[in-house]
Parts: structure tokens; C-alpha cells; sequence
């Protein structure tokens, strides 16, 4: 019996090294991908990155005032709003248990 399932296993095993090709060599060395390069020129390529010059200009920004101060007041009430959710659940959740 013991015959039996020795020779099932190294069947097994010769099989599947049969089928599967050989692993290949490992390189453990550190490395890194290559950079890809868009395009000749200056780094960048016209179709790929039109509005990069202007991008962050906000000085021509339109209705820059409503725009900032709506978004200084939404991470400011995020950031106080997310912790006083928090501990008010945290607080809820142990007084039910």
C-alpha cells in the first residue's frame, strides 16, 4: 500500500514537471523600471499633455473666491467632522455592549 502511494506521488510529480516548463533563473538584485519617455522634445509630448503650461495658473481662475473659500470650508468641516463622528459611534457602539 505504502509502494502503491509512493509510486502515485512520483508519477504525480513527474507528470507536472512534464507539462510545466522549467522555472526560470531569479534575479535578486535591486532594480527598477525604466523610465518612459512620452516623446522627443522637452519631456512632454503636445497630445498627451496640452494644458500642463497653465494648468495651476490661479490667478485667471473663474470665480476663484466662491471656488476657494468653498473648498477651505469642505476640508475644514471634513476634518473636524470625520474624529466627532468617530468618537461619537465609537461611544455608542461600547454603551450597547
Amino acid at each position: 500500500m505504502a509502494m502503491n502511494n509512493g509510486l502515485k506521488s512520483c508519477a504525480s510529480k513527474l507528470m507536472n514537471s512534464a507539462i510545466m516548463p522549467m522555472p526560470k533563473s531569479v534575479n535578486r538584485g535591486i532594480h527598477s523600471t525604466s523610465i518612459k519617455k512620452m516623446g522627443g522634445g522637452h519631456g512632454h509630448d503636445e497630445p498627451y499633455y496640452l494644458h500642463a503650461k497653465h494648468m495651476y495658473n490661479l490667478d485667471r481662475m473663474k470665480h476663484r473666491t466662491l471656488k476657494m473659500s468653498l473648498f477651505v470650508f469642505s476640508c475644514f468641516s471634513i476634518g473636524v467632522g470625520v474624529p466627532i463622528y468617530a468618537v461619537i459611534f465609537q461611544q455608542k457602539k461600547t454603551s450597547s455592549a
